[in-house]
């Protein structure tokens, strides 16, 4: 434990100059924050990152999370001794674990943009960063265990590259928002690069129990150029820019995945029953809507009957629009024949079923025209069919197409199958 006192010294040192920093210009103060940075490049091996994935794990997180916010003020103590928000059930959002010595000692959820939106929403307008395309991710529920917590950034660095990897490399992620504590927001401005939404304050955030927070945001499609000037020239320790996109940390354990999906689902029935009706009264605390868009992701009839219950008139007044609990994107090409000879196209398929699939096209594609599709479903999971374009929309310049399939061949069949059936991403290994 002595490297951990040395770090706690280390930490005070540098809360102190921070207070003394606040009188400085902005920029100024920047500088110095980036110069405070120091990620260790070869992290303890005891200490490892991962998906939070068991009921153990699942729960230790959300009792740090808990004891986090109750301490800082953002939410009452709840008699579960855990935060669990609605969020948490959903297969958009997943939540990462740090793990010491097999001990989970911190955490940060990434919530996708899903059914329910961002919590943020609420209070901030994130319709300029909508309008640039791509995917969003709001970064939440980060804490760390209080035994961890003096120790710079020694469980905290190696939580957020993980983040940061998991985004630009498994989450399908564009831009990450933030709505945190104003005290905090210098340090995500400095060290990351990110935005502010908006220059004003909110001084009132319910998802946080009326604490004041900023929105910010950081697009990853330029980030990394970003980081790289931002921490040129700067030593390992302290350069963000090598340690989030060029150092390999072995810590960091990605989730195996048998497809190109795009998040990874771990909510079994028995998983959400225990903290969302047992431990806690999430599910009995929606309203008649979010009730609803339940029961569009979890059609399964072991789902249903731990799902909150709906009114007759509303679950029989007309069908519910089914939300795939799996995302994917998975490059494909099609060749087909015209008058000017062979066309190649090529794209990402989004969604699939047995009969077709949706995919993203940057180019003009011929609606009616027939051909032969190559798709890698997965990385040793290649399927060839016979498709047709059936329709076309464009947004934000780029093509959204509706193929449909002539014939499935074994490997489209298995992978529909799989994405139908499975309660979570490891069913999809079988």
């Amino acid at each position: 434990m002595s490297k951990i006192r040395r770090n706690s010294i280390k930490k005070s040192f540098h809360q102190g100059l921070r207070r003394v920093l606040n009188f400085m210009p902005k920029q100024s103060r920047f500088r110095i924050y980036r110069n405070l940075v120091d990620c260790d490049p070869a992290p303890d091996v005891r200490l490892v990152l991962k998906v939070a994935e068991t009921r153990e794990e699942l729960e230790a997180s959300f009792r740090i999370l808990h004891d986090a916010y109750v301490a800082s003020g953002f939410m009452k103590p709840d008699p579960s001794g855990m935060r669990v928000t609605a969020y948490h059930a959903l297969p958009t959002t997943t939540t990462l674990c740090a793990k010491y010595d097999d001990r989970v000692v911190g955490t940060i959820s990434m919530i996708r943009d899903g059914v329910f939106g961002f919590p943020m929403q609420s209070i901030f307008d994130l319709e300029l960063v909508r309008a640039q395309g791509g995917k969003i991710a709001e970064i939440s529920a980060l804490a760390i265990h209080p035994d961890f917590r003096k120790t710079g950034g020694w469980i905290l660095f190696p939580l957020m590259k993980f983040m940061h990897a998991y985004c630009t490399e498994y989450f399908d992620t564009r831009h990450l928002v933030i709505a945190v504590n104003p005290d905090k927001i210098e340090l995500y401005e400095s060290l990351l690069y990110f935005q502010r939404l908006q220059e004003k304050v909110v001084a009132n955030y319910d998802f946080v129990n009326g604490a004041p927070a900023v929105g910010a945001s950081l697009d990853l499609r330029y980030a990394k150029e970003t980081f790289r000037q931002g921490y040129r020239g700067k030593p390992l320790r302290k350069n963000l820019y090598e340690y989030f996109c060029n150092l390999d940390l072995p810590n960091i354990k990605a989730p195996p995945r048998r497809y190109f999906t795009t998040n990874d689902p771990v909510m079994t029935p028995e998983l959400l029953d225990y903290f969302f009706n047992q431990k806690t009264r999430q599910f009995a605390g929606l309203d008649e809507r979010k009730k609803s868009l339940l029961w569009s992701i979890y059609d399964h009839i072991d789902f249903r009957r731990i799902l909150p219950g709906l009114p007759v008139a509303l679950s029989s007044a007309h069908p519910l629009r089914q939300h795939q609990r799996y995302s994917l994107r998975c490059p494909g090409q099609v060749t087909m024949s015209s008058d000017l000879g062979p066309l190649t196209f090529d794209f990402e398929v989004i969604e699939i079923s047995l009969s077709g699939f949706q995919a993203e096209c940057a180019a003009d594609f011929p609606i009616g025209l027939s051909g032969e599709a190559s798709i890698e479903l997965g990385a040793a999971e290649h399927s060839v069919v016979h498709v047709t374009g059936m329709r076309r929309k464009r947004v934000n310049g780029n093509a959204f197409i509706g193929f449909k399939l002539a014939e499935p061949d074994q490997v489209w069949r298995h992978c529909v199958a799989a994405i139908e059936t499975g309660f979570t991403s490891s069913d999809l290994l079988q």
